[in-house]
């Protein structure tokens, strides 16, 4: 089984909680000894989990850039959901509340939403398995632990995903800052999907097909649009703020 390489304590720290069967090893600064990464390396130790100290160059050539912070991991490289159980998470939650991607191409804004995602308690992240940003290392960091929380679903056919969970009783919301109704039109109590389409291009055109709705944000100033990230979390708090209000 391939593995890949999770850095910084953010993303370490939620492996080593949420899927510490899969991590083959983990590799720590030698001259670091504070409480943080002592802590790291309890917690590997008492899974049993092999730790190796290494000097910074060895450290900053396994991530070739990227900013360890003195801990990597070596985690099994699998699928944390399979796409099938798209199906058994809509059926578990009373009401779902899915997030989908369709096609963000910066790794820094998937890294953001799946932190927001996690924040308003979304139930599953869907993103297309190609032409699209994947749950890569910097994203992972960006996250800060949400990519191993929040389960991430890449599937092949984001319009026929759309279908089947419309089939399922679950409402498609997409966003578009051309919209006729804002997003304080409209009732997202029950169960729902937010869609986003690419930072530069939106949503394509069969992806908005599937749409059972579609709102915009309003937008009282000179910019004419949010990075996609912000406007998730502007999104998904207003749902979260309708289904609290419903059960007062």
């Amino acid at each position: 089984m391939a593995t890949s390489l999770v850095f910084g304590f953010h993303a370490v720290d939620a492996v080593l909680r949420e899927r510490p069967g899969d991590i083959h090893s983990l590799h720590v600064l030698a001259k670091r000894s504070d409480k943080r990464i002592e802590k790291v390396v309890a917690k590997a130790s008492g899974r049993n989990i092999p730790v190796e100290k290494l000097d910074r160059a060895a450290l900053d050539q396994m991530v070739r850039g990227g900013r360890h912070q003195g801990v990597i991991a070596r985690v099994e490289e699998s699928a944390r959901v399979e796409a099938s159980s798209l199906a058994g998470i809509i059926e578990a939650s009373e009401q779902p509340l899915i997030l989908v991607l369709d096609g963000i191409q910066d790794p820094h804004n998937l890294g953001a939403c799946l932190r927001t995602a996690d924040a308003a308690g979304v139930d599953a992240v869907v993103i297309p398995k190609r032409n699209a940003a994947g749950v890569t290392p910097t994203v992972r960091r960006i996250a800060a632990g949400a990519a191993e929380s929040v389960p991430v679903i890449a599937v092949s056919n984001i319009a026929r995903t759309l279908e089947e969970m419309g089939q399922a009783g679950v409402w498609m919301t997409g966003t578009d800052d051309d919209a006729d109704s804002t997003l304080y039109d409209v009732e997202l109590t029950g169960p729902t999907a937010i869609v986003f389409g690419a930072e530069e291009n939106g949503m394509r055109s069969l992806t908005r097909q599937h749409c059972d709705r579609v709102v915009s944000i309003p937008m009282a100033g000179a910019v004419e649009s949010l990075n996609v990230s912000v406007a998730a979390g502007v999104v998904l708090y207003e749902v979260v703020r309708q289904r609290r209000r419903k059960k007062r």
